[in-house]
């Protein structure tokens, strides 16, 4: 916990903005983006947690400057009622106008703009990153009252309404506020293409962006983790997370599924005739119907399960990061941009950090116990590669004075890639027409009374995990089925005209690639390259998937509304021509994972050991989706939550829940 004001010490303080419109308007609340150190006669009773409130009173529109909990007020004028002061740049100082534009000068704004941010503070954990690893983390360990935790977000607060409607993805997909919106290099197989990358850049990371699905994976994922020499994170180990996270409402074995964690997972309650259908044609084909594709086994065909309540996103943020908020050993800097880890001789001690990003004011923050990257595959790399620790060669090609050689720093990455097969569609309207027109509207009054219609939909409908030959042990092929379909080169786009879609790509592939600096500037997007289709087993299976998502468009139950392939269109026959195809339109599925990977310190290429420290260092962990050490048969939110939960554990210091017992599938 910080220091107490008044006492010659130092305290973190953030902003929250408090804005009653006139005429008795909802009081709302949001979090502002950046942290204030203040200074104030005043004693707070929570020092680490309390917060400096702005509020414009809405007759005189005066805005007050109050500390939480304490009390203690002070107050400025600000000018004529209706003026909404600039938050961020009262944090910065600068002049700001009033309604009228005349300037107000900087000392009649912001008591505390003479501040400036280059104290230090110390918490015992600081966590880099807000996003599904980070927020889990932040809820564990603050269970513990006597611990102090800083977390640190490149992003804003994650007030923006379209993140938690479930459809507005669209409308997040490419915004530079919320998301990274990273590019990968052109590769082989994607026709010198750069494919588009987004990232979550909020409070939830990529949980408050992502398309809501819930996917554990196959046993045979973990289990092949554990055989590569990193204990206790077999299947039967990790299951313990997987249901301690869990809130499921829904069918689902109590020895697979969750009822009393912090995460609702349901059932897609919506239907159409074309999902139904898709189904019906799956079954015919021989692949049976699966109720639960996170319990017993994955193989099959189902509706999918999201994350989703209510017609709302439950991100990681609002599930476990949000509750822990209320904790006064927690506080949560945004707008918080790391550009280094701070080493003394071989131990992580701190952080330095950017607040507002680029051309912001540089901070630090201090650990008394550990440094916990949680940036996720692209920018937890990148962040050890800044801070020197990587491969010594592209470090010193870079002008970094290497601090801790490491080969395996952003080495190893994989992806899923989906080439998407396109059929125009006949006799029914798709989500391409009720997406448009009155029909928007239609389904936007659904959306504002009952909180269903397409607004509380995932952009992906019914999974499907199957074989792409007989030779294959358990699924290798994951598609998934929605009555829409997309303009070619616009993810999150819908054609005009009525269409469906089945995306079909390779659970586990071989392929590897690499998230590299670019340069030594912490404000530049890393090379990503992931190498798709690398390796031939790798596009063996991928047109098998192209192959089987044919026979599934063109089966009986849905020739009634099938009209003609529109990609890759009926001239595409062979292996060759299926390839060309998956290289001039196929697209990640936005799983990025195994750049930081976990092993044994006999591995060269490893960068964790077992209980997630960095190889060679002190009090320096790493927590999500770029510690694994091989990409896994599903979408990857649920397991880096589950990453995040067992760290929490071993963290703490905590025993790990008994192996779950579970019984063998059948053949």
């Amino acid at each position: 916990m910080g220091p107490e004001l008044g006492t010659g010490r130092k305290s973190s303080w953030h902003i929250t903005a408090t804005c009653r419109e006139p005429e008795g308007a909802r009081l709302q609340r949001r979090r502002l983006e950046s942290p204030v150190p203040f200074a104030s006669s005043v004693t707070p009773a929570k020092p680490a947690h309390s917060c400096v409130r702005l509020a414009r009173t809405p007759k005189k529109g005066r805005a007050r400057a109050g500390v939480h909990g304490t009390g203690g007020l002070a107050t400025a004028e600000y000018g004529r009622a209706g003026w909404t002061p600039d938050l961020a740049a009262l944090v910065r100082g600068d002049d700001q106008k009033t309604g009228d534009g005349r300037r107000r000068p900087r000392a009649a704004q912001s008591p505390f703009a003479h501040r400036r941010l280059q104290d230090v503070d110390s918490f015992d954990y600081v966590i880099i990153g807000a996003g599904a690893a980070g927020s889990v983390l932040a809820n564990r360990l603050t269970q513990d009252s006597d611990v102090t935790v800083c977390v640190l977000e490149a992003g804003p607060s994650d007030w923006h309404p379209y993140i938690h409607l479930p459809a507005g993805f669209i409308k997040t997909f490419y915004n530079k506020r919320l998301n990274w919106c990273y590019s990968q290099e052109p590769g082989p197989w994607t026709a010198g293409r750069r494919i588009y990358a987004p990232r979550g850049k909020t409070l939830g990371g990529s949980t408050s962006i992502n398309g809501h699905i819930y996917n554990r994976g196959q046993r045979q994922d973990f289990d092949t983790w554990a055989q590569y020499g990193n204990r206790g994170w077999g299947y039967a180990d990790v299951l313990p997370y997987f249901k301690r996270l869990e809130r499921r409402i829904g069918d689902g074995e109590a020895a697979y599924r969750g009822r009393e964690g912090s995460l609702t997972v349901t059932d897609m309650e919506w239907r159409h005739p074309l999902c139904d259908a898709f189904i019906e044609g799956a079954l015919r084909l021989g692949i049976p119907r699966n109720p639960d594709y996170n319990g017993l086994t994955q193989e099959g065909v189902s509706y999918a399960q999201r994350t989703i309540h209510n017609g709302r996103r439950v991100s990681a943020a609002t599930a476990f990061l949000r509750p822990a908020m209320k904790r006064a050993n927690l506080t949560v800097r945004t707008d918080a941009h790391a550009t280094s880890i701070v080493l003394e001789g071989k131990r992580a001690v701190g952080v330095l950090y950017s607040v507002g990003g680029r051309g912001g004011v540089a901070a630090e923050v201090r650990a008394r116990r550990e440094v916990i990257l949680a940036g996720g595959t692209y920018n937890s790399p990148q962040l050890l590669q800044l801070s020197g620790i990587g491969p010594a060669p592209l470090l010193q090609s870079l002008g970094i004075t290497v601090r801790h050689a490491l080969a395996g720093v952003g080495e190893g990455l994989q992806d899923h890639y989906a080439p998407r097969t396109v059929a125009r569609v006949r006799n029914i309207a798709t989500i391409n027409q009720q997406a448009r027109g009155w029909r928007l509207g239609l389904e936007a009054l659904k959306w504002g009374i009952a909180r269903r219609g397409i607004l509380a939909l995932a952009p992906t409908l019914v999974y499907c995990f199957w074989h792409s030959g007989e030779t294959a042990e358990s699924s290798d092929l994951q598609l998934t089925f929605t009555p829409a379909s997309y303009k070619e080169g616009e993810q999150g786009k819908l054609e005009d005209e009525p269409g469906m879609t089945v995306a079909a790509w390779q659970q586990r592939p071989e392929s590897r690639g690499y998230v590299r600096l670019r340069s030594a500037d912490p404000f530049e997007a890393p090379i990503i390259q992931t190498n798709y289709l690398a390796e031939e087993i790798d596009r063996r299976v991928v047109v098998a998937g192209m192959r089987l998502a044919r026979k599934l468009l063109e089966s009986a139950p849905l020739a009634p509304y099938y009209e003609r392939e529109d990609f890759p269109g009926p001239g595409v026959q062979t292996h060759d021509e299926f390839l060309a195809a998956a290289a001039q339109r196929a697209q990640t599925t936005f799983h990025p994972g195994c750049s930081n990977r976990m092993g044994p310190a006999s591995n060269p290429l490893s960068v964790v050991d077992d209980e997630l420290r960095v190889h060679g260092l002190e009090g320096l962990r790493v927590v999500d989706a770029s510690i694994m050490p091989r990409m896994i048969s599903a979408n990857l939110n649920a397991s880096t939550l589950m990453i995040a939960d067992k760290a929490s554990d071993l963290i703490r210091g905590r025993s790990a829940p008994e192996p779950a017992p579970v019984r063998e599938q059948n053949r």
